[in-house]
């Protein structure tokens, strides 16, 4: 394995970060001791195994994707078939909707 510089282990440790959060990271050096956004002082080290951490739980949490969407695949339920004949509450608010005059909108989840 490879031995990461300084810079590199922090702009990993802020990718990683940031696709973890799903908004921007900063990491800011004071000193021999680093800030991730503006938060609690920790020393490099610190910052290493969090980098060592994420790179795990990233590779593994991969894999279970991987593994989850392929017995999702497996598993298509049949649609729900309604041999009453009638309608889906959504598909009667549609209806009602598309009756309606003026600007209506769906609600929120349809």
């Amino acid at each position: 394995m490879t031995t990461l510089t300084k810079e590199e282990v922090i702009s990993q440790l802020q990718l990683a970060l940031e696709t973890q959060s799903g908004k921007a990271v900063s990491i800011e050096q004071a000193g021999s001791w680093y800030k991730i956004d503006g938060g609690k002082s920790v020393r490099f080290s610190e910052l290493e195994r969090m980098h060592a951490e994420h790179c795990t739980t990233s590779k593994a949490a991969t894999v279970q994707t991987v593994a989850k969407t392929k017995a999702v695949v497996k598993q298509q339920p049949a649609k729900n078939v309604n041999n009453a004949g009638g309608l889906t509450p959504k598909q009667l608010w549609r209806l009602k909707l598309e009756n309606t005059a003026g600007n209506q909108t769906l609600p929120r989840g349809f």
